[in-house]
């Protein structure tokens, strides 16, 4: 049986999937909008999961390529790893930043024919801010 017989229940049904990727960075941000203790700089411990949808292609039997995906990673995990986010954004919340990403994310998804699906931004293990796809 072939791969898209198995993904085309009954023959005819397409099938999309989600593929994600996390990477990480250690950076320092001040929120200067902000009267709490967040107005003052501080560091976290950041994690981003970037997620797109499409078909299997049956050439490759993929969405797309995790190692094109972790390329796209590295480009973020390097410009934000050790960096005072606020050189990068004014005012770098969680929210912004994840719309930061997203505007990119979003352009090397419709180069590859797949559609963004989520993205994902932990500020704390325990505080997170999900941008999702509108339908």
């Amino acid at each position: 049986m072939h791969l898209m017989e198995v993904l085309s229940i009954g023959g005819k049904r397409k099938m999309e999937l989600v593929v994600s990727k996390k990477f990480s960075f250690d950076a320092a941000h001040f929120l200067p909008k902000y009267e709490g203790k967040c107005h003052q700089l501080h560091g976290h411990h950041w994690v981003v999961e970037l997620a797109c949808k499409g078909e299997v292609a049956e050439d490759s039997g993929m969405v797309v390529d995790f190692s094109d995906l972790k390329k796209f990673c590295n480009i973020f995990e390097e410009k934000f790893d050790h960096t005072l986010l606020n050189d990068i954004l004014p005012n770098p919340t969680a929210e912004l930043i994840c719309r930061y990403i997203y505007d990119e994310f979003n352009m090397w998804c419709v180069a590859r024919g797949v559609s963004f699906e989520y993205l994902r931004i932990w500020e704390t293990e325990n505080s997170m801010v999900k941008l999702r796809r509108s339908i």
